[in-house]
């Protein structure tokens, strides 16, 4: 574990984009190798615009990772946050504790209230239009929802009172079982459900994608699948249902082509069939 802390306390930039690459490198080829679904799509063509919308979510947190150092520092500082305030632990517990902290706050808690909330709906849908979900998908997220998720992250780093490499070692991990839950990938259907009650696995994730409510609406975990277990919003539905998009953008034009994904957030809303929003 020490090793661990070492290493993300003074992880180079380099590092964590060899970390998305390679995540992507690997998922891409064993969905290849054994897909979950046999799309009928240009794949380079499809992660062309998913790995466009990669770019600048990488650019957004770039440019606004100060702020993440900032939090960790006040809130180590200040001695504020739940990790400051509980007593000594063994460092695997620790970091176990700071994980589940961040993920609910930093990935459930942002997913959940995107999904919830009109406006910010309006950004996080570009995420869902994709009708080919593979582990490109992951960081399909349009510069807007790149900004609001980091908001939840830092705030994240401040309720936890997470130190930097913890946020570091966070961030690495939520990338990578981004790329895994997303992936294109057939996994025995037993174990695929074992994982599911620790993390979120493949098939699980697949069913949010559904393009209809009230599965869209449904298992907005990261990596713990605890979230949607203890908070009820986990479902489930059986992989041949599944249709991936959204129900109010299914045309090529719309959810295919980047000019467009740009827009949608500033398009006239368009409300799904019993769809709260």
């Amino acid at each position: 574990m020490n090793d661990i802390v070492s290493y993300f306390s003074t992880i180079p930039s380099l590092h964590r984009g060899l970390i998305l690459v390679g995540g992507i490198a690997i998922f891409w080829m064993i969905e290849n190798t054994f897909p979950l679904f046999r799309f009928d799509y240009k794949k380079w063509k499809h992660a062309g615009i998913n790995i466009f919308f990669t770019l600048t979510t990488i650019v957004v947190n770039f440019i606004l990772a100060f702020i993440l150092l900032l939090s960790s520092e006040w809130a180590i500082k200040n001695d504020f946050g739940v990790l400051q305030w509980l007593p000594e632990l063994p460092l695997w517990l620790y970091t176990l504790i700071g994980l589940l902290l961040l993920d609910l706050i930093g990935a459930y808690l942002a997913h959940l209230v995107q999904h919830k909330t009109r406006w910010l709906w309006h950004f996080h849908l570009i995420h869902h239009t994709d009708t080919w979900v593979d582990t490109t998908t992951a960081n399909r997220h349009h510069p807007g929802e790149s900004f609001i998720r980091f908001v939840f992250t830092a705030l994240a780093v401040l309720v936890a009172g997470a130190p930097m490499w913890l946020a570091f070692l966070y961030q690495s991990l939520s990338v990578v079982f981004s790329q895994f839950n997303h992936a294109n990938v057939s996994m025995p259907e037993k174990l695929d459900k074992y994982i599911s009650y620790i993390i979120v696995s493949p098939n699980m994730h697949k069913v949010h994608h559904h393009y209809m409510l009230p599965y869209t609406d449904s298992n907005y975990g990261n990596i713990f699948s605890l979230w949607d277990r203890l908070f009820g919003t986990f479902t489930s539905l059986p992989k041949e249902e599944i249709i991936y998009g959204v129900d109010t953008h299914m045309q090529p034009s719309e959810n295919n082509r980047l000019s467009n994904l740009i827009k949608i957030p500033f398009q006239k809303h368009r409300s799904p069939q019993n769809n709260p929003k």
